[in-house]
């Protein structure tokens, strides 16, 4: 069993993954005065019974590490993985501050295409792997060269995103784009590997600037696609696929079961006509559920 949670936090990003392993993931963080105490709560719970917890940054936006002075004030950081890169700011905020604090310092591990690293995909005889796998970036790729170079003068970020899997072993997968543009996710299709994905995360929050080409969902299949917070009118709705909205849905938690994702929101008046009902509660919010279509596994 994992549960994977998407907080709705504005217009930004944070995720955790309680591993069905000794892990406990975060995956990006927006944390203001009016939601840090809850959800800082909500993860120190969570990563209490837990060995290792790390904290992924997808890419050097402040709706991305912003409040992270908080979360690592409350539950000091100490496996920071991050693309490598010298990003600087017109204007350094505290959270940027303590972003490059990280970034910069012996906590940091630079993630990359394909590395390896206990316990994120190797095991050991302590403990298992976290079943998380690095697709994106590749450090010689031309495209990536140039968004990084964008990204180290201040220019842009998004395309400096990493690409994220995690995979429950013979149940569901999750995919996590960060703020990666469409334009350049045309560019790199052939570049990266895209293996069949139970949910997916739509890039940019789900904005149209960040609508997953169809090179990309033709490989990846999804079954869910999550679309996060941000104004209706610059959303892409992805015609033909089950969706989350979570403009709607608030908070959602998904339970990995088996084969089984039960689906939870924290607005508990969401509905979903697409999702099976399994009758569950665990949580509150019950909103449905789907059976995990056979796939393959990095």
């Amino acid at each position: 069993m994992s549960i994977i949670k998407s907080f709705a936090v504005g217009q930004g990003d944070m995720f955790y993954i309680k591993h069905n392993s000794d892990n406990f993931t975060i995956i990006d963080c927006d944390l203001c005065e009016d939601n840090a105490e809850r959800i800082i709560t909500e993860l120190k719970a969570g990563a209490s019974a837990k060995g290792v917890t790390r904290f992924i940054c997808t890419h050097p936006d402040e709706d991305h590490f912003g409040g992270i002075e908080r979360l690592d004030d409350a539950m000091p950081i100490s496996n920071f993985y991050v693309v490598k890169n010298q990003a600087i700011k017109d204007a350094d905020t505290v959270s940027f501050e303590r972003y490059r604090t990280l970034r910069d310092g012996e906590k940091a591990y630079y993630i990359y295409k394909g590395c390896s690293r206990r316990w994120m995909n190797q095991s050991s005889d302590a403990r298992g792997s976290s079943g998380l796998h690095i697709l994106w970036p590749d450090l010689k790729n031309d495209h990536f060269v140039e968004a990084l170079a964008a990204c180290d003068a201040g220019e842009s970020f998004n395309n400096t995103s990493a690409v994220i899997r995690y995979s429950l072993q013979h149940g569901a997968s999750f995919m996590w784009l960060g703020d990666l543009e469409t334009e350049f996710m045309e560019n790199i299709a052939d570049a990266i590997e895209l293996p069949k994905t139970t949910v997916v995360f739509a890039a940019h929050h789900g904005r149209q600037s960040g609508k997953i080409p169809d090179s990309w969902l033709e490989k990846l299949d999804p079954q869910i696609i999550v679309i996060g917070e941000a104004p209706s009118r610059h959303l892409h709705y992805y015609t033909g696929y089950k969706k989350l909205t979570q403009n709607l849905a608030g908070d959602i938690t998904f339970d990995l079961m088996g084969d089984k994702v039960h689906v939870y929101a924290s607005n508990e008046n969401y509905t979903h006509k697409g999702l099976e009902n399994e009758n569950q509660s665990k949580f509150d919010g019950y909103v449905g559920s789907i059976t995990v279509e056979t796939e393959y596994t990095l």
